[in-house]
Order: structure tokens, then sequence, then C-alpha cells
């Protein structure tokens, strides 16, 4: 019964938004409430997961997601990502511009969450796109492969760490296996694919592009780049900190301050206005210099409003799935199948991926589903685990994941057009990791 209200409200979700036309954000509050009712939610109840839902996205998102508009648009406003582009041309030259994205998104990636990484390449993106020529969802998939690889395969990224230190696999290994598997996986999802992708036309909101600009304009490099990959570099050194330092030493609590997403994004914005805004600029001229970079900052966020939106209704949906218990009872169905260990993370992850949404939460709770089977084989791999439920976290990400979603809305694609990008992305990367996991376990 729960994969047939799943399936129905995937079709009910479908209908509405690509037969009936309505909007996105009304389709899915109207199938979040739906299927909570279709699966025996108290209403009361119903409507406290949606609200929690809402809450706990846009709570860990609007700082970020705002933030992270505001500084993409100064890094486009005063020319620093045409000068990052203009620079990874040199060096990798046009042909090769999807490796220079990647190789950008997998350092990002390591050290942020996968929304908070797209946002702060949106700029660079677009920008190495128009340089470069290269079709806008090829640069985006080439981008958005490399953040999903971290995202479900490396430590010291917060997903794959949590599982790791729950079957006490050694984070090293599962650092040094994570690689073997991610790099095929990246060139598979993210250099390969974007090659079948150059058809599919994108319409991004106009207030998100970066504007044409002159090179004589643009603020130096190492000044671009610096600012560009702060956020970065400070959730970088607030994760190694937690690694390394003892618990509850006032550094470890100073840099776990400046190294969250939020805390980092508007010191990062703080740090743009100043070096890329205002630096050589004449302190009588800093408040009109000021309003002329606010003022391209608040196109963006309003032209960032849907995309709130609409994240904040998947948030939802994803919640009453979560909630309801489907995502719950369709994982327990594939964990009593009987297939082996690695098989059988790879698959409990991928239903509880496809039934939820969030890589995060598959992999968390396929992870303890999966546990007392690691008790009760010694011989298996706990690193190997934590990758094959990473890989299957990843998969067939569709209408309930707020990536999806994002994805959608900052490339202006239809539903169609994103599921052949970026669920067949997902679904690839996904594969292949669980095909480079299999490889290893004949040689671990």
């Amino acid at each position: 019964m729960p994969i047939f209200i799943l399936f129905c409200a995937v079709i009910a979700l479908l209908i509405f938004i690509a037969v009936l036309r309505l909007s996105a954000f009304i389709a899915l509050s109207i199938v979040a409430i739906g299927t909570g009712l279709a699966q025996g939610m108290a209403p009361d109840a119903l409507i406290k997961s949606v609200q929690n839902g809402i809450g706990s996205t846009l709570g860990g998102l609007v700082l970020v997601l705002g933030l992270g508009i505001i500084l993409g648009a100064l890094l486009s406003e005063t020319g620093a990502a045409q000068q990052i582009a203009d620079r990874w041309v040199q060096l990798f030259g046009a042909r090769r511009a999807k490796w220079a994205l990647s190789l950008t998104g997998f350092a990002v990636g390591l050290a942020m969450f996968y929304n908070a990484g797209f946002v702060v390449l949106i700029p660079l993106v677009f920008t190495v796109a128009r340089q470069t020529g290269l079709p806008i969802v090829s640069a985006g998939i080439a981008t958005a492969s490399a953040l999903s690889v971290t995202h479900g395969f490396l430590p010291p990224h917060p997903g794959p760490t949590a599982i790791a230190l729950m079957f006490k696999a050694d984070v090293g290994k599962t650092l040094l296996y994570g690689l073997a598997v991610a790099i095929p996986a990246l060139l598979c999802g993210g250099i390969v694919f974007p090659e079948f992708l150059k058809k599919i036309q994108a319409a991004p909101p106009e207030a998100l592009l970066p504007p044409p600009r002159v090179q004589a304009q643009n603020p130096p490099f190492h000044f671009s780049i610096t600012v560009a990959l702060m956020p970065v570099l400070l959730m970088g050194i607030a994760t190694i900190a937690d690694l390394n330092l003892p618990a509850g030493t006032p550094l470890l609590a100073n840099l776990k301050f400046i190294g969250d997403p939020s805390v980092a994004m508007q010191l990062s914005v703080l740090f743009a206005l100043y070096f890329l805004g205002m630096r050589g600029v004449p302190f009588r001229h800093w408040p009109a210099r000021t309003d002329i970079l606010m003022q391209q900052s608040g196109s963006a966020l309003s032209a960032a409003a849907p995309i709130l939106l609409i994240t904040a209704a998947g948030g939802a949906f994803k919640q009453v799935l979560g909630d309801s218990g489907i995502g719950k009872d369709i994982a327990d169905v594939v964990g009593n199948a009987g297939f082996p260990p690695l098989v059988l993370g790879f698959l409990t992850a991928t239903a509880v991926r496809i039934a939820i949404g969030s890589a995060t939460v598959a992999g968390l709770t396929a992870a303890g589903i999966i546990q007392p089977l690691l008790a009760a084989n010694p011989g298996l791999s706990p690193e190997l685990m934590v990758l094959s439920i990473g890989a299957g976290s990843l998969m067939c990400s569709h209408v309930n994941d707020t990536g999806f979603w994002m994805f959608k809305e900052y490339f202006g694609l239809s539903l169609r057009d994103t599921f052949r990008s970026w669920t067949v992305m997902e679904t690839i990367v996904g594969l292949v990791g669980f095909a480079g996991v299999l490889v290893l376990s004949w040689f671990v």
C-alpha cells in the first residue's frame, strides 16, 4: 500500500504541473497533504508535519540561499566571476570547460552541503558557459555531479562521515576508497553525460544571469577566487578542526561558529563588499557604490523567491513521506528481501531516497537498518558499506527532492528536461559509484 500511495502521489504531481500547469509550489503543497491523508495521518499531525518540513528546510537554507545569491550577485556585478572564468578558460581551454567546472565543484563540495555549494557556484557556471559557448545545462550538470559525488561518498562531508562513525569505519580509509569510487562516477556523470544534453535549452531567470563585463573592470584574479571560495575555506577549516581538536575547547567552538554555513556566507559577503566593491574606491563614494551593488543583489533575490517557495514545499512533501511511515515501510520491504550485504545497503538507501527524497536522510535511515547486519558479518568492510549506502542515497532524485527543484528553477527547465538531465545524472553517479564499490570488494 505505501508503494502504491507514493506512486499515485508522484503521478498526481506530474499531472498537476505538466498537464494542468499549476505552480510547482501549489502542486507540491496539495500532493503533500493528499499523501498524508491517504496514508492515514491525523489532520493535526499532518499540518504539523507540513509546517515542520517547511521550517526545517528553510531554517537551514534560507540564510545560506539568500546570502549565497547576494554573494553571487556581487561576484557577477563586480566582474569577479568573469575574471575567474577567463582564467579557467586560459588554463583548461574552452573545449575542456566541463573539467574546470567539475574540479571546482569537487573542491567546493568537500566542505559544503549540496545546496550551499550549488548557490555559490551558479554565477561561475553561467559565466563560464557564456565565455566558452558550453551549453548552460551541460555546464550545470558538470558542476552538480561533482557536488553530488562529494555529498554521497567523501568525508569530511557530513553524510559519509556520520555513517562512517555509526559503522565504526576508518574515516581515512573511507576517504581513500571514496576517491576511488568518486572519480569514475564524476567522469561518467559530469564529463561524459553532459555531451548528450546539448539540445536541452535552459531559460534561467534573467536577474540571476551575470552581465557582460569589460576586462578592465574586473578585479584581480587572486581577490576573485579568494572571495568565491571563502565559504568553502571557512567551512573546511571548521570541519578539519572538528575532526582533530578536542571537544569543548574554545578554539573549536570559535572555528565551528565561523564555519557554520550561514556565518561563513555572511563573512564572505562582507569580504566581497570590501575587496571586490570598495577596495580602491574613495570613502566618500562608498554609499553610492554600495547602493549600486545592493540594487543588483535585490534583483537577484527577487528572482530567487519562487525557488525558496518551491524548495519549502518540497521539504514539506519530504517530511510527510517520512512522518507518515512510507519511507520506513518501503525500506523494510527491501531490507527483508535477502540480498547480499553490500547490495542490500545500496537497495535500502535507494528505496528510502525514492520514498523520501533527501540523500542525507536516505543514507542515515539505511545505515540504521543495515547496522545490525554489520555486527553479524565481521568480515564485511564497514568502509565499503558506507560507500554502498552513499551510492544508493544519490539514486533516482525526483520530485520529492529539493535538489531537483533547485536545479529545475535555477536553469529554467521543464519537468521533462529536469528528469532527462538532473535525475539521469544522479542515477548515473549512483550506479557507477556502486559498481566501483563492488569492484573494490574483490580486493578489500
